[in-house]
This record gives C-alpha cells, sequence and structure tokens, in this order.
C-alpha cells in the first residue's frame, strides 16, 4: 500500500500497521490516502469483520499531523496555502468520518504517544469503536501549542467528555495518561505494555467477529492497574474553572486558585496561542448542539481561516522549524483578543453546496 502503512489481512480481521517511527508515526497525505482506501475496501469486503490498527513502535500509535508538511505547504506568509494543504485536510477530515462511520469493530491500540490527528484515526464511533490504552499511552489534543485548534473530530469528542473535562484538555493542551483517558470517555480498556503480544495474538486465533468480545475478556483482569485518575481527583476544580464564560474568566479563576493542579494549567494555558485559545473555547461550545459531520465541516471552515491568519504558521515555526520555543503570538496577549476576532474564525469559507465535506 505505503512504505508507511501496511495493510493484512488475518482471520478476517483487517490489520492496519503504521510504519514511521523517526517521525512518531505523523500522518502525511500519503498516509491518509492509504489509510482510506483500506477502511472503503474494508468496509465492502464480507470477507472482513473487524478492523485493528497499530504501530511498528512502542512510542507512538500516532503524534499527529505531520507539522513540517503544514509549515511548508502553508507557506511562510499569511493567508497564503497550497493545493496539497487543501487535500490534507479535507481527506484527512474525510478519513475520521469513516472511522467514527466505519460500521465494523474499529479496534485502536493506543500505545505510546497519542495526539492530535492520531485520536482521529483512534476514536471510532459508539457501538463499534474499541480502544485499548496501556501505562505508555500519552494522550493529547495539544493543537493550541502550535496555534491551531482540536480538530479530526475533537471538537466532537471533547465536547461531549463528562462536565468541563473536554473544555479543559482542548484549552490547555494537557497531556493525560491511561487512566485519566478512560476516565474522561476517551478511551475503553486498559491492558500492560508487556501483554499486547498476548492481546494481538488474539488476531490469528479469534475470528473478526468475535474479537472485540475476546479482547474485553483479555483486558478484564488487568483493568485496576490502569492507576488512579488525576482528572477524577481535580473534576470539581476543573468543572468550577473551566466552566467559565469565556478564557479570559478561566485565566482569572485558575489564578486565583493556590492549588498546584490550578497552577500548572495557567502556566500551560500562558505558552499558548490566546487566539486559538478563545477559538477552541467558542468551538466546543457550538459543537456540544452538532453531529459528527457538522464538527467536521466546521473544522474544515476553521483550517483555512487558522492559515488564512497565520498562528499555526508561527506556532509550527517555533516548535518544529525554529525551535526556539518563542512564538510570536498575534495577537500576544488574551485581554487584546476580541469578540471580531473570535467570530472571524467560525464566518463561512464556502457556500454550504460547495463545501468540501457536503458529502459527509
Amino acid at each position: 500500500m505505503n512504505q508507511h502503512v501496511h495493510a493484512r489481512v488475518v482471520n478476517r480481521t483487517g490489520i492496519l500497521t503504521l510504519d514511521r517511527p523517526k517521525a512518531l508515526n505523523s500522518l502525511s497525505l500519503d498516509m491518509v490516502r492509504a489509510l482510506t482506501a483500506a477502511l472503503l475496501a474494508w468496509r465492502a469486503d464480507d470477507g472482513v469483520d473487524a478492523v485493528v490498527i497499530g504501530s511498528t513502535s512502542d512510542k507512538a500509535l500516532c503524534a499527529g499531523g505531520d507539522i513540517r508538511f503544514f509549515h511548508q505547504a502553508g507557506g511562510a506568509t499569511p493567508g497564503t496555502g497550497s493545493a496539497l494543504l487543501e487535500d490534507f485536510f479535507t481527506e484527512e477530515y474525510t478519513l475520521n468520518h469513516l472511522v467514527h462511520f466505519h460500521g465494523k469493530p474499529y479496534i485502536s491500540l493506543m500505545d505510546g504517544v497519542v495526539m492530535g490527528g492520531g485520536m482521529g484515526i483512534a476514536q471510532g464511533g459508539p457501538g463499534c469503536g474499541l480502544r485499548i490504552v496501556t501505562e505508555r499511552t500519552r494522550m493529547a489534543m495539544p493543537e493550541v501549542n502550535i496555534g491551531m485548534f482540536p480538530d479530526v473530530g475533537g471538537s466532537h469528542f471533547l465536547a461531549h467528555a463528562p462536565g468541563r473535562l473536554g473544555v479543559y484538555l482542548g484549552v490547555s493542551g494537557a497531556t493525560i495518561g491511561a487512566a485519566d483517558a478512560l476516565y474522561a470517555g476517551l478511551a475503553d480498556l486498559f491492558v500492560p505494555a508487556a501483554r499486547l503480544d498476548g492481546l494481538r495474538a488474539l488476531v490469528g486465533s479469534v475470528p473478526g467477529a468475535a474479537l472485540p468480545e475476546a479482547m474485553r475478556a483479555f483486558a478484564a483482569p488487568f483493568a485496576a492497574q490502569a492507576g488512579d485518575s488525576e482528572l477524577s481527583a481535580q473534576r470539581a476544580s476543573i468543572d468550577r474553572h473551566f466552566g467559565a464564560a469565556s478564557v479570559a474568566d478561566i485565566v482569572a479563576s485558575l489564578a486565583g486558585d493556590p492549588d498546584p493542579f490550578a497552577q500548572a494549567a495557567l502556566a500551560a494555558m500562558r505558552r499558548r496561542s490566546p487566539l486559538m485559545m478563545c477559538v477552541t473555547h467558542a468551538m466546543l461550545a457550538r459543537a456540544a448542539g452538532m453531529d459528527f459531520a457538522d464538527c467536521l465541516r466546521m473544522e474544515r471552515s476553521l483550517v483555512r481561516r487558522a492559515f488564512e491568519h497565520g498562528e499555526i504558521l508561527e506556532g509550527v515555526r517555533a516548535l518544529a522549524v525554529d525551535k526556539d520555543n518563542a512564538p510570536r503570538w498575534n495577537p500576544p496577549a488574551l485581554e487584546q483578543v476580541t469578540p471580531e476576532m473570535i467570530e472571524r474564525f467560525f464566518a463561512p469559507v464556502w457556500p454550504p453546496y460547495a463545501h468540501p465535506l457536503r458529502h459527509l
């Protein structure tokens, strides 16, 4: 299929394996296309009853989209772009929709880093997704750190997390482990990394139709080993602070709380893009009343606005190109973000009949 995506069928289960370890399996356009082609073929194949996605590396399932490509294809000047960049996001979000509505059990082995675009290919839809984490799982939607917003369906699954957990994860870009992923409803099962080979062996011994229940039974003895959830322990604090009406109000609330958890969240937010934190907050409020396809359509428009503004180009420059970790955000301070700036991101880019994701 692709040098970085391997696909095979074993015992009526389609197996997708990401193999770009040096880049932590960051998704290229070719990888998106290879994954989409396999899933479309298997959806129509009566000889395939389930899908498993994993990695050749124990360091990551997928760290997200290829941000260096974003910077190169997006151009160094705000407002510029390329057809390849447009294709990437349209096709990636189409893939996310396919994962969500594949219709056959979709099992993701979320071992190691699972962030951004990695979440988009791991979060199967209700009733068919089975998400497995280990003690090595490091999960996040950290897009505000690069002048972006949580996309790949993140507007939907964060908006539907319990309480204000989704707002906390989206606006702060916090990284969580297995116990917190389970508590937030972003994972289903815990399996120790040392037992993953046994889990994978089930693919060869159990037919695809019976695989999800076999994996649930395999994981059951390890449930208590996931550990305690910090999100659970801090739930009241998260709901109180991140239930505030705006990002500025969240920051003010955190600033008045001397608790180390609140201060750590505040310190993280002070490093993020002020504008994109506000856009993320507004996006999650809208997403709460939208279905998955409409969330993806909203995100696709927001991506165009983000590149037009240039915040993501600056964020990627600081993190991955020049690596000075000193992004020059525009505007640089939260108090300079106006309601008009935020609303501009939600202005329609295309008429409905011309939207790139109109057919979802």
